[in-house]
């Protein structure tokens, strides 16, 4: 499966403390999103206000797209919520499995 991401800008999501993201696959457009948490946990996003959720997402955006894309990969899914977990996770992968 090929995923990209356009280049559009992300989106604050103030009704679930998200911010919105496109990706698309095989002719599809998926969309994608990353909880405030996980941007608060892992990319120093300082509050759930959307100037700190978005300039997260601007600063972190080649990783967040990583994330997603490999989970992509495996969950063929038309939507798509990273939460703090699958950075986590993902941090140990590219650490070797170590914590």
């Amino acid at each position: 499966m090929h995923v990209t991401f356009p280049p559009s800008a992300p989106g604050y999501r103030g009704w679930n403390l998200t911010v919105g993201f496109a990706a698309w696959a095989n002719g599809k457009d998926i969309d994608c999103a990353i909880s405030a948490e996980a941007l608060q946990d892992h990319f120093g996003a300082a509050s759930p206000d959307a100037s700190d959720l978005l300039g997260a997402v601007n600063q972190h955006r080649d990783e967040i797209e990583r994330v997603a894309r490999n989970l992509l990969h495996t969950l063929h899914t038309g939507q798509l919520l990273l939460h703090s977990g699958h950075f986590r996770f993902a941090l140990d992968d590219r650490a070797g499995g170590e914590s």
